[in-house]
């Protein structure tokens, strides 16, 4: 397996799949909105734990195109259109529970926070991450065209599993990074004095993103 993975067939593959994947985990979607929100609100640890949901959710991305599902569901009229009811659901819940945010209580330095805000467990934002990305239909459309473009069919699947992990990796790491950024520096303090808009901002962005999936979903009707 090794082997193929260096061999410079492979390595060529590899780094056209490398190239598109940074435009596209760059591109501004609802990871970027959720990672955004919880390292503003809740700080870089938390933001960091939705970051991993994030890249496991890639895996699953990865998993079904490997096994060819991702072109089956895109073939599959009424399957693809109820993913994209599930996911503009999904999107418009987070978008709802951060309209609802409200001014924090106490100075910037030790704020204190009730109801929705108040905890977000380990647990909770690793599973906030892999639903907002498990559900992006943007991501799917991503790896069915990775699949059936840049990879080829004959790539064997102990390489098409490497792939998968880096991509799992690198997302990981773009968002951690993202993390950190608003989560642990000065940019977290400016937006922080009025983080509460920054939360309706993200929630708004969410619900876009959810009128565009039932946006979709109606045309293909």
């Amino acid at each position: 397996m090794f082997e193929e993975f260096f061999s410079q067939r492979y390595a060529a593959e590899f780094i056209a799949m490398a190239i598109a994947h940074a435009f596209a985990v760059a591109s501004p979607g609802p990871d970027f909105a959720v990672v955004s929100r919880y390292s503003v609100r809740h700080g870089a640890r938390v933001a960091t734990w939705v970051s991993l949901g994030i890249g496991l959710g890639i895996l699953v991305h990865v998993t079904y195109s490997i096994l060819g599902l991702a072109l089956l569901i895109h073939q599959t009229p009424w399957l693809y259109r109820l993913l994209l009811l599930i996911a503009a659901g999904y999107f418009f819940w987070l978008g709802l529970n951060a309209i609802r945010s409200t001014p924090p209580v106490g100075e910037i330095d030790d704020i204190q926070v009730s109801g929705f805000e108040a905890e977000v467990s380990a647990r909770r934002a690793v599973v906030i991450g892999f639903l907002t990305n498990g559900l992006n239909v943007k991501a799917t459309m991503f790896f069915l065209a990775l699949f059936t473009s840049i990879i080829a069919p004959s790539t064997p699947v102990g390489v098409k599993v490497g792939y998968g992990v880096y991509l799992a990796c690198a997302t990981f790491i773009w968002f951690a990074t993202l993390s950190y950024l608003f989560g642990r520096t000065r940019i977290r303090e400016v937006l922080l004095r009025n983080g509460y808009w920054f939360d309706r901002f993200m929630g708004g962005v969410l619900w876009l993103l959810a009128f565009h999936l039932v946006w979709q979903w109606w045309q293909l009707g």
